[in-house]
């Protein structure tokens, strides 16, 4: 068998890039098709910010003249020196359960890493933590989010095979949402709320989103400066990443705290739209739209994406703040349960406080890593 590895240089190549997971993800119930305007943008250099900090190559794996495999190399510069590492990372893999091919794939991408001198490499990644990010290795039963991998359990067994181990590991919790209010969280809001210290904002339009999509950005730059595979995001990469989520954002699940005037606090969840953007095909119009917001009045799960409070102001009740007020809207909304996102394994506070609230852990996802020797050039 012979594979054949070629860089993806136009429009054409890009497509098939594009294109490809659905064709191998074709009887695979739980996978979700991306929205194809949107993968279009990322994958353009000259739409997609992220690209101006980075070193990138996409490739396509062939086999007698078909399609068969997909990956991205990324080498994220500023993570790198912020880091003060040489780190490569792999992402947007796929391809079907055959060794030959995951191999040619990710030796093409480790010797690319080795030529632009880095040590090691690391993935899935995208360009950022916001990106999906790791492969699931518990939990393949369960619906997606639109922020992680659905891939195969294969993947993560090719993966080994070609000595890549465990970097980090990320675990997603199921939380019940209550009937009633927990006796402890209404007595911690109650408390706060008297005090008078901070107010929490919320939102009946998306319109009244907008204006602060740059500062909770903004803070959640701060917020998130330590966590593993974090970047800063400038201005123009804000903007992009409030377009790309605010049309899918219900306004009831975004909550702010302020102290005066100042943002301190921010938690964002969306309702779990997956069997609506499964039936929409990946294409918003002119029907696709439509299927989502159906989904959007069905759906009895709530995602949740992004949350923060800044440093100075942790410990104060923040998070039962925002908390409460979420539960509160899911209770209304007639949510049943929510899913936490992915949070770092020795993230303890955040842990503690999902397991507080009975969370229990069901789906894991896992970054790889593989140590890469300059001296050791390999063929396929």
């Amino acid at each position: 068998m012979t594979v054949e590895i070629r860089k993806v240089k136009g429009k054409r190549e890009l497509k098939e890039f594009i294109y490809l997971p659905e064709k191998i993800h074709k009887n695979h119930s739980e996978w979700v098709p991306p929205i194809y305007s949107q993968e279009w943008h990322y994958f353009n250099p000259k739409k997609n910010r992220a690209f101006s900090n980075s070193d990138c190559i996409l490739a396509l794996a062939y086999l007698n003249g078909k399609t068969v495999g997909r990956i991205m190399g990324i080498i994220n510069r500023q993570c790198n020196e912020i880091n003060d590492v040489k780190n490569a990372r792999f992402g947007y893999l796929e391809c079907p359960d055959n060794k030959g091919i995951a191999h040619a794939l990710l030796l093409y991408i480790e010797n690319w890493a080795r030529e632009n001198g880095m040590k090691k490499i690391v993935g899935p990644m995208g360009f950022n933590n916001h990106d999906p990010q790791g492969f699931m290795i518990q939990g393949f039963e369960h619906k997606p989010t639109i922020s992680t991998y659905q891939n195969f359990e294969y993947l993560n067994r090719l993966l080994v095979s070609e000595q890549y181990s465990k970097e980090v590991d990320y675990v997603v919790y199921k939380i019940d949402i209550p009937r009633g209010m927990p006796e402890f969280y209404e007595k911690i809001y109650n408390r706060i709320i008297s005090r008078g210290d901070y107010s929490i904002v919320e939102f009946n339009k998306r319109k009244q989103i907008k204006p602060l999509i740059i500062p909770i950005l903004e803070l959640m730059n701060e917020c998130f400066k330590d966590l593993y595979g974090f970047r800063p995001l400038d201005h123009q990469e804000m903007n992009y990443m409030g377009k790309r989520f605010l049309k899918f954002l219900d306004p009831r699940f975004v909550k702010v705290v302020k102290k005066d005037d100042m943002l301190i606090g921010f938690n964002i969840a969306m309702l779990n739209l997956a069997d609506g953007l499964r039936r929409a095909k990946g294409k918003l119009f002119p029907v696709g739209i439509l299927y989502i917001f159906r989904e959007a009045k069905r759906t009895r799960q709530l995602d949740t994406l992004i949350g923060g409070i800044k440093k100075e102001y942790r410990g104060r009740g923040i998070d039962v703040m925002m908390g409460y007020t979420t539960i509160l809207a899911a209770q209304k909304a007639g949510l049943e349960w929510a899913d936490s996102n992915p949070e770092l394994e020795d993230n303890t506070k955040v842990r503690a406080e999902m397991e507080r609230l009975g969370g229990e852990i069901y789906k894991r996802y896992r970054i790889y890593k593989k140590d890469l020797q300059p001296d050791e050039f390999y063929t396929y």
